[in-house]
């Protein structure tokens, strides 16, 4: 198989793979005499089963030469927030938890995961990031909280 050939199987596959980030944006946090600076990323995606929800993940990026060829592996630093940003509607049946987003840190077996959780007592969705980079004790850990509540929208008089 030609290398052009292999380049564009591989995109089709990560583009049938699930959800996926938009790039909001970046700040440099070390300056790299050879290669991009290390920095700090800002990622959004939405929740894809369930409408109304956007997460934003940040995170520390290596740079120099091994972060630019993809050799790197990113630190395990990373922020959680997630936020209504429309009418929430939960489907009739959801899943105590599943995991809606994962984002690769390493070129080998390290990912910064995302599982959704719903607190039925409170209505509540909790959604926890944890890098899967084997650790002992605890590994790095983030976790946000959308209560499920009335778009403001659907609440206002006359509407």
């Amino acid at each position: 198989m030609r290398f052009p050939a292999l380049l564009a199987a591989a995109a089709a596959l990560l583009a049938a793979s699930g959800a996926r980030a938009e790039d909001v944006g970046c700040v440099n946090t070390a300056f790299k005499l050879i290669g991009p600076d290390h920095k700090v990323c800002v990622e959004a995606f939405t929740d894809p089963d369930i409408p109304g929800v956007a997460c934003y993940l940040s995170q520390a990026r290596t740079g120099g030469v091994s972060g630019w060829l993809g050799l790197a592996e990113d630190p395990s630093r990373f922020a959680l927030a997630c936020r209504q940003v429309g009418p929430i509607t939960l489907p009739d049946r959801i899943d105590r938890q599943k995991e809606v987003f994962d984002s690769a840190t390493s070129i080998l077996f390290k990912e910064t995961q995302v599982v959704r959780m719903y607190d039925r007592p409170r209505n509540t969705l909790v959604y926890l990031s944890y890098s899967t980079k084997l650790v002992d004790g605890s590994p790095m850990n983030s976790v946000a909280a959308v209560p499920v509540m009335p778009w403001a929208q659907e609440a206002a008089p006359g509407k």
